[in-house]
């Protein structure tokens, strides 16, 4: 018996390059993708409830893309202008430039770190006497503003979108070798959408430790763990897996 699905908890890549392929490839697997989890936005009723003005701040603090499509959503339907001299901070230089989507990039005060959000602080602490605006998810890291009240940077966060469970009830009848999930939102997804789900032999990998976590605390099986030393990336963590469990079940 060989392993020879697999099912993914996230979008298909959008390049060709991607090392899933390669691994489809590599064992001959059919690998799917699906999100297990989607994104939408509070209404503007919702926002209003927040008691957030946004003109009373000066700078935005942007962990991501879609933070940045919801803050200008919200402000196109709460019909509020943005000021030319408002203050963005990102997290990353891509992050930055997604910018441009809304905004005359060269004309503003932009800012942004490498790609963790400590490195963002450095940047953020320099400016302290702004007045900070940070748009998240209901479901979000909570070192983001243990790290923004440790500084004693003044700011006010704004759920502006949340992530729910996708409509998976297509695949009752679906069967995988392996489920691999990235974040908790996706076990829950999982467990919400099949609450009679029973994994007997069906393989689960799990990206982060949160995602592992979340594993362990649905009382399922965690049978891939990524990153780790050997294997920093899913795919390699899913490699290693599928070479071992092939070769030992080769004569079965």
């Amino acid at each position: 018996m060989r392993i020879k699905t697999i099912l993914v908890s996230q979008p298909k890549p959008q390049t060709e390059k991607s090392p899933y392929f390669d691994l489809a490839e590599k064992y001959n697997l059919k690998i799917d993708f699906r999100p297990f989890i989607q994104v939408e936005g509070v209404s503007t009723k919702e926002f209003r409830q927040e008691r957030i003005n946004i003109l009373d701040h000066t700078a935005v603090i942007f962990t991501s893309r879609t933070a940045i499509d919801h803050f200008f959503r919200v402000c196109e339907e709460l019909r509020i202008t943005v000021p030319d001299d408002m203050k963005y901070f990102c997290i990353s230089e891509s992050t930055a430039f997604y910018l441009q989507k809304y905004i005359v990039y060269r004309k503003r005060k932009i800012f942004f770190g490498e790609k963790r959000f400590e490195e963002l602080m450095d940047i953020i602490v320099k400016h302290k006497s702004e007045k900070f605006l940070i748009p998240l998810s209901d479901i979000h890291k909570q070192s983001i503003p243990a790290l923004l009240d440790k500084n004693k940077i003044k700011y006010t966060k704004a759920i502006l979108y949340r992530t729910v469970s996708s409509d998976l009830s297509d695949l009752a009848d679906v069967n995988y070798d392996i489920l691999a999930f990235y974040s908790p939102s996706g076990i829950a997804s999982l467990l919400q959408n099949f609450p009679d789900f029973e994994q007997n032999n069906t393989i689960i990998a799990a990206f982060g430790p949160a995602t592992s976590k979340a594993v362990n605390d649905a009382k399922l099986r965690l049978d891939i763990q990524a990153p780790m030393p050997q294997a920093p990336s899913m795919t390699m963590a899913l490699d290693q897996f599928i070479k071992k469990y092939n070769k030992d079940n080769k004569d079965k």
